[in-house]
C-alpha cells in the first residue's frame, strides 16, 4: 500500500490535477481521486447516478484488466446501476452447484424468507435450516418450527457438524469425516493449553486458505494484488469517514458547537445537512406529520422520506448554509425524541459513499471469480484482519491510532466498534458480510470470534448505553458465535469472556457508568440500588442470555467444572444481587405509594437464575473434590454476605443473626430468632439457588465417592467448613421466604398492596418456579439430611409461628382463626413437599421428570397444548424430549368442528402414576385429582370408598437415602397428633368444622400414611406409646376420628391407617378401637330425615305454583279471544306467523307486517371462462348429481401425514388456482334472517337507529344510514328492506296436455284485441322485457305519491324499500352490466329485476347447495322455508309492480302480461316484423322468462317450464360451440362412452339443427364435433344444463309448494338430471321427435337467432354459466409452502415486491400489501390495498387470508372484521401472527366454514355482528 502514497507527494489537492496522465494509469488512483474530490464535484448532492459512478470506479480498480474472469461471456463491462452478483446470478450460474463434502450451506437469509428449526435434530435454538435443505432432509414426527426472518443476516447451518445432535443427511451438504476429527482435536487441545497472558488475536496471515476445495480458479498475482489493495482502500475509506461520525444523535446547542463538531473536511465548508435517524419508537404517521409541518413538504413527499428512513435507517431532510434555521428544525424534531443530527454536508456525503462501499463489499461476498466462490471472501477476510493504513489525504488523525484496551487493532475491530455509528441498511449489510465470512472455514470463524470477543465489552457498552437502534446492533452477532461449541471454548479460554461478562453485569447493575462506558474493573464495594437506570433498562436481558449461551456449550461446562475461579467469580457476582428489594409487612396502615421496581428486579434475578441453572449443571462434569470445593465456596460467600457485621452492611437486606432457645416436645432446640411479620425479607437469594443447584448432583455426592476425598457424608461436606449454626443461618433465608409466601397467601400482607401479590405470583408461577421457589424447597430438604431433622422442623414451625398450635394452643397471639388455619395448611404443604418430593433428591432424568409433570398437568382433565405448557416449567417445555413424552402419555384428539381446538387427554394407564399430593398442585387441583383417582379406583376395584395409598419414596442411593428415616421423628408424630386433635376438639366445641379443616386433615392423613408405608414398625410404636394432651396417643385420636359424625369422608383412610398400625401393635389397637353398633347403623340418621322432609315440602309448593300459572294463562287467552270476535265477523281464525320482534304481538292479517331482508350487490355468480382449457376439463369431470354430498378431502386426518403433505406440495402459478374475477356476473342478492316485524314497528325501529347514530357520533357503527341499513334487533343480521310475507297460493295448475295448451294459447291471443298500454310498457329493443320491472324506471312512484287502497299501501311501502335499494345500487353499477338498456331518466333504465334480483338470488341459492344433500331428497328439499318465503316475497313485489302500471283493471294487468310472455315464447309471434319481438329469444336468459311467469301466471308454469328448458338447451348448444371452437387445441379429459343417450338422444343432430341457419356457425360446430367427439359433448351439455333444472325446481317450489312433488316410483339412485326431468314432467331431448309443437318452437327460435347479426363468429351473445361447485382460491395444505417460491407466487401487482405482510384475495388469488405504506388509496381516506383490490375484484365484499397474521380479513363497504385462521398447528391450535412458530396445516372444517359464509352471502352480516358487539372509537382496524 505504501507505494500508492507516492502519488500524493504534497498534502495539497491541487497537485492531483497537475498530472492527468498519471491519473489514468492506475485505476486505484483514479478511484481515490474520484472519492476524495467527490463531495465537492457532486455539489454534496448524493443521487442514484453518484452511486453508479462509485460502483463503476470500485469495480474498475478491483479487477483492473481482468474483468472477463468475473463477467459472463457477453458482457465486457457491468451495466449501469447493476452489481456483480446480480449479473452473475441472472446468467444462471448458481453459487455452488457441485456438492462439496464438509462445506456448510451458508445460505444467508433475506428479510421475509422462511427458515426452519428442528428441535430433534438441532443442538440448540440458534441452529436453523433454509427451506431447500429442510425439504431435502427427513423430519417426520420431529418437532419442527417455522418462522420468517425479520432481518437479513442469519445463515443456514446445514453441513456444520457442530450444529446438530445427529447427522441430518442433507444431499447437498454431506459431512466430511476429517472435519469432525479436526474439531474434536481442536477442542481437546484448547482445554489442555494454558491460556496466554495476553490473548493473541488471529490476523489475516494466520489463516490458511481452505483446503480440499475442488473449484479453485487460477488468480493472476497482479489481479490478487489489485483486489486486495482496492478492498483495503475501500475499508479504510469507510473507517476514516466514521472516525468523525458521532456515536449518538445529539443536536448541537449553538452554532459554535455545530462548527466545532469533528469533521473530515479539510476546507471546513459551511454547508450543513439535517439527518433524521430511524428508531423503534415512532410511527410512520408521526414522522410524516412532523416533516409536513416543518419542511413544507407535501404529505406524499413526506411519506417517501419516511419510507426511506424506515428502509435505510436515516435520511437527509434539509441541506443549507443557513445553520440557524437548520438548528431550529433539528430542535423541533428532537423535541419528540426522534434521533436527529446536524453535520457538515461533506461528512454526510462521505457517509453515504461509505454505505455504497459496504454494499459493494457485500456484493463481492456473493460473487464468484470464474468458478471459485470462496476466493473473494478469503481475500476480504485477509484485508479485514489486517491493521488500518493511512489511506487518505484527508484523514485527520494518525492511522495507528490506538484503541486503549485493544492490542494492535485490525480493520475488523474498528468496524465492530464503529458499527453503532452506522445506520440500519449498512449495519445489516455488514452483519451479512461477517456471516458470509464465518462459513468459509473453521479458522475464519475462530478469527472473527476472537476479534469480536476482544472488543465485546465496548460493543456491550454501546448496546446498553447509547445505541438508538438496538435491533440492528452488532451485539446480536454474538448469537452466531457463542453457540458454536469450539468457538465458545476458544474465546472463554483465551479471551476470558465469561469473567469479562460477569464484570460487565456487576458494574452495570451497581451503576458504575462513566462517559457512556461501563467501568472496568468494577469496584467490588459498590452498592446496588434497584431504582437506578440499569434496572429500568430493558436491554440487559440479552447480556444474560449471551452468558447462558456461552456456558451452555459442553466444552465450556468442562472448563467451569474443572477451574475453580469460575465458580468463585460467579459467586461474587451473585452476591451483589443477594436479598435485593426486601419487603416489610405493612401492619397497621396500607402502603401509600406502591412502586413497581419489583418488576425489573424480578426480570434481572430470573435472568440471573437461568444462568445459575446452566452454571450448576456444569458440575455434572466435575470430580467429587471439585464439587465439594464449589459447595464450600458458595457457602462461604453466603456467610460473608449474611453474617459478617461491619458498618457497610445493609440491615434491611441482612438483619443481624440472633439465636433463641425453644422447647418442643420435651427437647430444647437452639434456633434462629426471626419474626416474619416484623422483619424485612427479600424474595431473591441467588447464592442459595446456586447452592441448591450444586446439591442436586447427588450421584457425585454419594457416600462411596465422598470417601475418596476423606468425607463420610453430605453432612461432613457442609459442616467441614461451617458450624451447625452457620448452616441454620444459610437455610433460614429460603425458609423466611416460604413463611412470607404462606402469610401473603393467607392474607396477612394485604396492606402491602398489589406489588406483594405480583411478586408472589411470579415466584410461584409454573413456568418460573423451578428457578426460585422449588430451589428454596430443595435447600430445606437438603437441610433435613445435613442437620438434625428435628431442629429443622422446629425452625420451620418457629418461622411459621406455629410452635404453639402444634403444642395444643388453638388461640394465636397474632393470627386470627382463619389466618391460623391458613398458615397450618401452608406449613403442612411445605412439610409434605420436603418429606415426599424426590425428583431432585434422586436426580431424576429429565425425560422422566417431564413425563411426571405432563401426567400431573393432564390428570385434572384434557386440555390444549398451550394450557398444558402454562402448567409446566419453561425449561421442560423447551427440552427436546417434551413432545415425544407427551405422545407417550397422552392421546391427541384433533379438532373436528370450526370452534374446536385440539386437546390432549391422559392415557388411562398413566393415571397410575398420579400422586394427588404432587407439589405443583394447588389445593383445588389436588381435590379435583383425588376425585378423579377415587372414581377410577371405584370402577376398578368395585369398592364404595377406595383409599389412594401413597407410593414408597424409592430413594436408593445418594445422600438422600436417609430422608425417610425422618418419619421416625417424635416431632413429626406430635405434629400429626395436634393436627388431628385440634381440628376434632374445635369441631366438637363449636359444632362446625373450622376453616381449612378438610385441607389440613387431607395433608396430615397423607403424611401419616406415607409414614406407615416407609417406616411402619417404628412409626406404629410411636403412635401407640407417645402420649400428649389429656394423656392421649396418636392412635386414640385416630380411633375417635374414625367414626366422627362430621367427617364421614375420612373413614376409609383412617381405617386403613389403623389397620396398618394393628399389624405391628395388635393388642393396643384392639383396646382402643370402637366397634360400631350394627343395629344403630340401620336406623335412619336424624339429619337425613330432616333433609327429606324439607325436599318434599319444596316440591309441593312448586306443584301448586305450576297449577296457578296454567289457570291464569287459560283465563288470559279467553279475554283476548272475545275482543277479536267483536272486530272480525268472519269465523275463520287468522293465520299466525309468530310474533313481531319489536312489540311481541301476534303477526296476522289484522295489521300488516313483513320479513326483514337484505339486498346486497354481488359478483359471486360465475361464467364459464372461455379459452381456458382447464375449466372445460373440469366441466367434463362434473359429478352427475350435485345434490349429493361432494367427496372432498375432509377425510384427511388432522394433522396431515407426511405422505399427504408430499402429495399436495405444489402450488400452481400465481393465483392459487383461483377463479378469474373477470368472468363473474354482477347482480343483486336478497336474503332474509327469518324474523318479522309490523310495518309500524319497523318505522319506529328505524327512527331509533338514527337516534343511536346521533348519540354515538364517534363510533364505527355496524350499519350505514345512507345505504338504508339496519340491524335485526334479535339476531343482529344486517338488513335494508322489508319483504312482504304471503301465504303460498294454491292455484290450479293447468293440466291440459302441452300441445293442446299451445294451440289454445295461440287462439286466445289471436282473439284478443291489441293492447296499446301493454305495448307501451315493453322495451323498444324488441327483447320482450317490461319497463316497470327495472330498477331505475322513471315512472315508478313511491307510496307517498300514490293514492291507493289501505291494504295496498302497506304492500306498496314494502315494495318501496326494495326499489330504493335496487335503484341505489343500479345507479352506481352501470359499468358492471353488459345489457343494452335505456339511458337513465327514461323508462326501463337500470337493472332488470326479474333477472338481476330474483333470478340472481335463486341462482345463488342453487349454487350454495351444490355438493350438499342426502339420498332421497332433491335440491328443492334442501332450501329452507324462510328462503322460500323470501322468494315468494320477491315475486309478490314483481306482481305489485305490474298492478301499479295497470290501475283500474280488475286482474291488475296480469292477463295482459301473461299474453305478452306467451307471445315472447312462441316463435310464430316473434318472426313477423310488426310485433315488438325483433330480438331473438335465445339471446335472453330463459330462466328470467320463467320468473316473469311465476310472478303473473303461476298456473302456466308447467308449460312454460318445457319451453324455457328447450330454449336453454338451444342456448347451451350455441354457447358450447363458441367456447369449444376457441379451445380445440388443448389436452382434454378422455370420456369413453356416452352415458346419457336416454336423455339427449342424437346429440349431433340436435347441435346441427340448432346452428344450421348460420353457415359460419355450422362450420364451427362441425369442427368442434370432429375434435371433441359425441361422448364429450354430451357430457358438457349435461353439465351446463343441469343448473337450469335445479333452479327451475326451486322457483316452482316457491311459487307452487304443492304442485311439483316427486312421483312415488322415482328411483333415488338415478342421476339428478333424470330425477328432475321426471319431477317437472319435462319431455327429454331423446323424445323430441315425438313432439311436433316443440320442434316447431325450436326451429323458429334457432332460425331467428341464426339470421340475426349475433350469430357472427366474434361473439355469440350467449355466456355459459360455471356449472360446478364453487371454490375459493386454493391455499396450500401446509402454511409454509406459501413461502417456497414466494417471489413467484406472492408478488403485489401494484408495487411489484413480495409484501412483508401479504394478504391473499380468496376470490381471485391476487396478493396485496396489507396495511402498508407502499400501496395506498390517497383519494379514499388513505385506505389500503385490500380495499382498493376489493373494488376491482368482487365489488362490495372482500375476503383475504393474511399470511403473516394467520387470520382472515372480511371486508364490506369500508367496514371489516378479522376472522380466525383456517390453519391450525400440529397441536390443533390457532397461532396468531406465527408467534409460536409451529408449522400450520389447513383445517378442513374451518375452511369449509369460510366457504359457507361466502356462498351464503354472509360476509356483511358477519362484519355487522362483530361491530355490533364492540363500541370502539378507533375504527374496526384496531380490533
Amino acid at each position: 500500500m505504501s507505494s500508492l502514497t507516492s502519488f500524493f507527494p504534497s498534502r495539497l489537492l491541487g497537485s492531483m490535477h497537475s498530472n492527468p496522465r498519471d491519473r489514468q494509469t492506475d485505476p486505484l488512483s483514479r478511484l481515490r481521486f474520484t472519492l476524495e474530490t467527490m463531495p465537492g464535484s457532486r455539489k454534496y448532492n448524493f443521487t442514484a447516478a453518484t452511486r453508479a459512478e462509485i460502483l463503476a470506479e470500485l469495480y474498475d480498480a478491483f479487477w483492473g484488466s481482468y474483468a472477463h474472469l468475473f463477467l459472463p461471456n457477453s458482457n465486457s463491462s457491468l451495466p449501469l446501476h447493476a452489481t456483480l452478483s446480480e449479473v452473475q446470478a441472472s446468467v444462471g450460474q448458481p453459487k455452488e452447484t457441485q456438492v462439496v463434502p464438509g462445506r456448510q450451506c451458508g445460505h444467508i437469509f433475506k428479510k421475509g424468507e422462511s427458515c426452519f428449526r428442528c428441535k430433534d435434530c438441532a443442538l440448540d435454538d440458534s441452529c436453523v435450516l433454509c427451506s431447500r435443505c429442510f425439504n431435502a432432509t427427513d423430519h417426520t414426527d420431529h418437532n419442527v418450527s417455522f418462522f420468517i426472518a425479520q432481518q437479513p443476516g442469519g445463515c443456514c447451518d446445514c453441513g456444520d457438524v457442530e450444529a446438530w445432535r445427529q447427522p441430518i443427511d442433507c444431499p447437498y451438504h454431506p459431512p466430511a469425516p476429517e472435519t469432525v476429527e479436526y474439531i474434536a482435536s481442536f477442542e481437546s487441545r484448547t482445554l489442555l493449553n494454558t491460556p496466554r497472558a495476553h490473548p493473541k488475536t488471529l490476523t489475516g496471515q494466520d489463516i490458511p486458505p481452505v483446503k480440499n476445495y475442488p473449484h479453485r480458479a487460477f488468480v493472476p498475482p497482479e489481479l490478487k494484488e489489485s483486489i486486495c489493495r482496492t478492498m483495503g482502500y475501500a475499508i479504510d475509506f469507510v473507517l476514516d469517514t466514521l472516525d468523525s461520525s458521532p456515536d449518538e444523535t445529539i443536536v448541537p446547542v449553538s452554532e459554535t458547537d455545530l462548527r466545532l463538531q469533528p469533521t473530515g473536511d479539510p476546507l471546513m465548508h459551511d454547508l450543513f445537512a439535517v439527518v433524521i435517524w430511524n428508531d423503534d419508537k415512532h410511527s410512520f404517521d408521526e414522522v410524516i406529520e412532523l416533516l409536513h409541518d416543518i419542511t413544507n413538504r407535501s404529505r406524499e413527499e413526506a411519506a417517501q422520506v419516511a419510507d426511506r428512513i424506515d428502509e435505510h435507517g436515516r435520511d437527509i431532510i434539509e441541506m443549507s448554509t443557513n445553520s440557524a434555521r437548520l438548528l431550529e428544525i433539528a430542535q423541533a424534531v428532537a423535541q419528540i425524541d426522534i434521533g436527529v443530527t446536524v453535520r457538515r454536508a461533506f461528512d454526510t456525503f462521505r457517509e453515504q459513499v461509505s454505505a455504497v462501499i459496504i454494499e459493494w463489499l457485500l456484493d463481492l461476498t456473493r460473487s464468484r471469480l470464474s468458478s471459485d466462490t470462496l476466493i473473494l471472501r478469503e481475500l476480504l477476510a485477509m484485508e479485514l484482519l489486517s491493521p488500518r493504513r493511512n489511506s487518505s489525504l484527508l484523514s485527520a488523525q494518525d492511522p495507528n491510532r490506538v484503541l486503549p484496551d485493544i492490542h494492535e487493532p485490525t480493520r475488523l475491530d474498528w468496524l465492530f466498534l464503529y458499527h453503532a455509528r452506522l445506520w440500519k441498511k449498512p449495519r445489516l449489510n455488514l452483519k451479512e458480510i461477517y456471516a458470509s465470512l464465518l462459513t468459509v472455514s473453521h479458522e475464519h470463524k475462530l478469527a472473527t470470534a476472537s476479534h469480536f470477543a476482544s472488543v465485546y465489552h465496548r460493543i456491550i457498552d454501546a448496546y446498553l448505553l447509547s445505541d438508538r437502534e438496538a435491533e440492528t446492533s452488532i451485539k446480536y452477532f454474538a448469537l452466531q458465535l457463542f453457540t458454536v461449541a469450539s468457538v465458545a471454548l476458544y474465546i472463554v479460554r483465551h479471551h476470558n469472556i465469561v469473567s469479562r461478562l460477569l464484570a460487565i453485569i456487576s458494574a452495570f447493575f451497581t451503576n458504575q457508568i462513566q462517559d457512556k462506558r461501563i467501568i472496568f474493573p468494577p469496584n467490588p464495594e459498590a452498592e446496588i440500588d434497584v431504582d437506578t437506570f440499569p434496572f429500568k433498562s430493558k436491554r440487559f436481558m440479552p447480556v444474560f442470555s449471551d452468558l447462558r449461551y456461552l456456558c451452555h456449550n459442553e466444552p465450556v461446562q468442562q472448563l467451569i467444572a474443572h477451574n475453580h475461579e469460575f465458580i468463585s467469580q460467579f459467586a461474587k457476582t451473585c452476591q451483589i444481587f443477594m436479598c435485593i428489594n426486601p419487603n416489610k409487612r405493612a401492619a397497621s396502615s396500607h402502603v401509600e405509594y406502591e412502586t413497581d421496581a419489583w418488576i425489573s428486579v424480578f426480570n434481572v434475578t430470573l435472568s440471573l437464575s437461568r444462568v445459575i441453572k446452566v452454571y450448576g449443571e456444569a458440575y455434572s462434569k466435575a470430580t467429587v473434590g471439585e464439587l465439594v470445593a464449589a459447595i464450600n465456596t458458595v457457602m462461604h460467600h453466603i456467610l460473608m454476605c449474611i453474617t459478617v457485621v461491619d458498618e457497610r452492611r445493609d440491615l434491611a437486606r441482612f438483619p443481624p443473626v440472633e439465636f433463641h432457645e425453644v422447647v418442643y416436645g420435651e427437647t430444647t432446640y437452639k434456633i434462629i430468632d426471626f419474626d416474619v411479620m416484623d422483619g424485612s425479607i427479600s424474595f431473591h437469594h441467588s447464592l442459595q439457588w446456586l447452592l441448591a443447584e450444586l446439591f442436586k448432583h447427588v450421584d457425585i455426592l454419594d457416600e462411596s465417592s465422598l470417601k475418596t476425598v476423606g468425607l463420610r457424608s453430605l453432612r461432613d461436606v457442609c459442616l467441614n467448613k461451617a458450624s451447625e449454626e452457620a448452616m441454620l443461618t444459610i437455610i433460614d433465608y429460603p425458609l423466611r421466604v416460604l413463611a412470607m409466601i404462606a402469610q401473603i397467601r393467607t392474607g396477612l400482607w394485604v396492606r402491602n398492596g398489589f406489588a406483594i401479590r405480583g411478586q408472589l405470583l411470579h415466584y410461584r408461577d409454573f413456568m418460573l418456579r423451578e428457578l426460585c421457589y422449588d430451589q428454596d424447597l430443595f435447600i430445606l430438604q437438603t437441610a433435613l439430611v445435613v442437620l438434625d431433622p428435628n431442629a429443622v422442623i422446629v425452625s420451620m414451625l418457629d418461622r411459621f409461628q406455629l410452635l404453639g398450635y402444634f403444642s395444643g394452643a388453638t388461640l394465636h397471639p397474632s393470627y386470627d382463626a382463619s389466618h391460623l388455619s391458613g398458615m397450618v395448611e401452608e406449613f403442612l404443604y411445605v412439610l409434605v413437599t420436603v418429606l415426599t418430593e424426590s425428583a431432585s433428591a434422586t436426580k431424576m432424568p429429565l425425560p422422566i421428570a417431564v413425563r411426571r409433570e405432563i401426567v400431573h398437568a393432564l390428570a385434572v382433565g384434557p386440555c390444549t397444548f398451550t394450557d398444558l405448557v402454562k402448567r409446566v416449567a419453561e425449561r421442560m417445555v423447551d427440552d427436546v424430549c417434551f413432545e415425544r413424552v407427551l405422545k407417550e402419555v397422552a392421546n391427541f384428539k384433533p379438532p373436528e368442528s370450526t370452534a374446536d381446538l385440539g386437546t390432549y387427554e391422559l392415557k388411562d394407564e398413566a393415571f397410575d402414576e398420579v400422586n394427588p399430593f404432587f407439589y405443583h398442585y394447588t389445593r383445588n387441583k389436588r381435590e379435583e385429582v383425588e376425585v378423579v383417582l377415587r372414581n377410577r379406583l371405584r370402577k376398578k376395584l368395585g369398592v364404595h370408598d377406595p383409599v389412594v395409598v401413597p407410593k414408597p419414596l424409592n430413594i436408593t442411593k445418594g445422600p438422600f437415602v436417609v430422608l425417610p428415616s425422618i418419619f421416625e421423628s417424635e416431632v413429626l408424630v406430635q405434629i400429626f397428633f395436634y393436627g388431628i386433635y385440634n381440628v376434632v376438639t374445635l369441631t366438637d366445641a363449636t359444632g362446625a368444622a373450622p376453616p381449612s379443616a378438610e385441607a389440613i386433615l387431607d395433608q396430615i392423613l397423607h403424611l401419616t400414611m406415607v409414614a406407615c408405608v416407609e417406616r411402619p414398625q417404628i412409626f406404629s410404636g410411636l403412635a401407640v406409646y407417645k402420649t400428649y394432651e389429656e394423656g392421649k396417643t396418636l392412635l386414640e385420636v385416630l380411633c375417635t376420628f374414625e367414626y366422627h359424625e362430621k367427617y364421614p369422608t375420612y373413614k376409609a383412610r383412617v381405617q386403613w391407617l389403623v389397620d396398618q398400625i394393628a399389624r405391628h401393635q395388635p393388642s393396643l389397637v384392639q383396646a382402643h378401637r370402637r366397634v360400631p353398633d350394627e343395629s344403630k347403623a340401620d336406623a335412619e340418621d336424624p339429619k337425613e330425615a330432616k333433609k327429606r322432609a324439607a325436599k318434599a315440602r319444596q316440591e309441593a309448593i312448586m306443584r301448586q305454583m305450576k297449577a296457578q300459572q296454567a289457570s291464569f294463562a287459560v283465563n288470559f287467552e279467553d279475554i283476548d279471544d272475545e275482543e277479536d270476535d267483536e272486530l272480525i265477523d268472519t269465523p275463520e281464525t287468522p293465520v299466525s306467523y309468530g310474533t313481531c320482534i319489536v312489540c311481541q304481538e301476534e303477526l296476522n292479517n289484522s295489521k300488516s307486517f313483513g320479513s326483514l331482508g337484505f339486498i346486497q350487490p354481488s359478483r359471486q355468480l360465475r361464467r364459464h371462462p372461455d379459452g381456458l382449457q382447464s375449466y372445460t376439463n373440469e366441466a367434463l369431470n362434473c359429478p352427475e348429481s350435485l345434490d349429493r354430498a361432494a367427496t372432498t378431502t375432509s377425510d384427511m386426518s388432522f394433522p396431515p401425514s407426511s405422505s399427504d403433505i408430499k402429495a399436495v406440495k405444489h402450488i400452481h402459478g400465481t393465483n392459487f388456482d383461483a377463479f378469474p374475477s373477470s368472468s363473474t356476473r354482477f347482480g343483486l342478492h336478497a336474503s332474509i334472517c327469518s324474523h318479522m316485524m309490523h310495518l309500524d314497528c319497523f318505522t319506529v325501529y328505524s327512527g331509533s337507529i338514527r337516534q343511536r347514530h346521533r348519540n354515538q357520533a364517534t363510533r364505527n357503527h355496524p350499519e350505514s344510514i345512507p345505504r338504508k341499513e339496519y340491524i335485526c334487533p334479535l339476531c343482529k343480521s344486517l338488513g335494508n328492506v322489508i319483504l312482504p310475507v304471503v301465504a303460498p297460493k294454491t292455484p290450479e295448475v293447468n293440466t291440459v296436455p302441452f300441445p293442446d295448451w299451445i294451440r289454445a294459447a295461440s287462439i286466445s291471443i289471436l282473439k284478443s284485441k291489441p293492447d296499446p298500454v301493454l305495448e307501451s310498457l315493453q322495451f323498444r329493443t324488441g327483447t320482450g322485457e317490461f319497463v316497470f320491472w327495472t330498477a331505475q324506471d322513471s315512472a315508478y312512484q313511491s307510496h307517498l305519491r300514490v293514492i291507493d287502497r289501505p291494504d295496498n299501501t302497506e304492500l306498496h311501502k314494502m315494495v318501496d324499500t326494495v326499489m330504493v335499494v335496487a335503484k341505489n345500487v343500479s345507479q352506481q353499477s352501470r359499468h358492471l352490466r353488459e345489457r343494452a338498456e335505456p339511458e337513465p331518466g327514461e323508462r326501463g333504465a337500470g337493472m332488470y329485476l326479474p333477472e338481476e334480483l330474483v333470478g340472481y338470488t335463486v341462482s345463488a341459492l342453487e349454487v350454495a347447495l351444490r355438493g350438499q344433500g342426502t339420498v332421497g331428497k332433491t335440491v328443492a328439499d334442501s332450501v329452507t322455508d324462510s328462503q322460500y318465503r323470501m322468494v315468494r316475497g320477491l315475486l309478490t313485489c314483481l306482481t305489485k309492480l305490474v298492478a301499479l302500471n295497470f290501475k283500474g283493471r280488475p286482474d291488475e294487468g296480469r292477463e295482459a302480461v301473461r299474453q305478452a310472455i306467451i307471445k315472447r315464447l312462441l316463435p310464430e309471434w316473434s318472426r313477423t316484423s310488426f310485433t315488438s319481438f325483433s330480438h331473438p329469444l335465445l339471446l335472453r336468459d330463459p330462466f328470467t322468462i320463467l320468473i316473469e311467469t311465476a310472478a303473473v301466471a303461476p298456473e302456466m308454469l308447467k308449460h312454460a317450464l318445457v319451453l324455457t328448458y328447450y330454449a336453454y338447451l338451444a342456448r347451451a348448444v350455441v354457447g358450447l360451440v363458441y367456447v369449444l371452437n376457441k379451445s380445440r387445441s388443448g389436452q382434454t379429459t378422455v370420456v369413453d362412452t356416452r352415458k346419457y343417450e336416454d336423455i339427449f338422444g342424437d346429440t349431433r343432430m340436435f347441435f346441427m339443427s340448432v346452428v344450421r341457419h348460420s353457415p359460419i356457425f355450422e362450420q364451427a360446430a362441425d369442427g368442434v364435433f370432429l375434435s371433441f367427439g359425441e361422448a364429450r359433448i354430451e357430457q358438457l351439455l349435461y353439465s351446463f344444463t343441469l343448473p337450469f333444472l335445479r333452479r327451475a325446481l326451486i322457483l316452482c317450489r316457491a311459487a307452487l309448494p304443492n304442485a311439483f312433488v316427486a312421483p312415488s316410483d322415482l328411483d333415488p339412485s338415478a342421476c339428478e338430471y333424470r330425477r328432475l326431468l321426471s319431477i317437472m314432467e319435462i319431455p327429454s331431448l331423446a323424445d323430441l321427435p315425438k313432439h311436433d309443437t316443440l320442434q316447431n318452437a325450436l326451429s323458429g327460435w334457432c332460425a331467428h337467432y341464426g339470421h340475426s347479426q349475433a350469430a357472427s363468429q366474434l361473439n355469440c351473445g350467449v355466456m355459459l354459466e360455471y356449472p360446478l361447485i364453487y371454490r375459493l382460491a386454493r391455499l396450500p395444505l401446509v402454511l409454509d409452502h406459501l413461502y417456497l417460491d414466494q417471489d413467484k407466487t406472492m408478488v403485489c401487482s401494484r408495487c411489484r415486491t413480495v409484501p412483508l405482510d401479504a394478504a391473499i384475495c380468496l376470490f381471485c388469488g391476487t396478493t396485496c400489501c396489507f396495511q402498508s405504506h407502499c400501496c395506498m388509496d390517497l383519494d379514499n381516506q388513505y385506505r389500503g390495498e385490500c380495499n382498493m383490490h376489493t373494488r376491482e375484484c368482487s365489488g362490495p365484499i372482500g375476503l383475504y387470508f393474511l399470511v403473516k397474521r394467520c387470520s382472515l380479513l372480511y371486508l364490506y363497504a369500508n367496514n371489516g372484521a378479522f376472522g380466525q385462521s383456517p390453519y391450525l398447528d400440529v397441536h390443533g391450535e390457532v397461532d396468531v401472527s406465527m408467534r409460536r412458530g409451529r408449522r400450520q396445516y389447513l383445517h378442513h372444517a374451518r375452511w369449509e366454514d369460510v366457504h359457507k359464509i361466502w356462498l351464503n352471502h354472509g360476509v356483511p352480516t358477519l362484519i355487522a355482528r362483530r361491530l355490533e358487539g364492540t363500541v370502539d372509537n378507533g375504527g374496526w382496524e384496531t380490533l
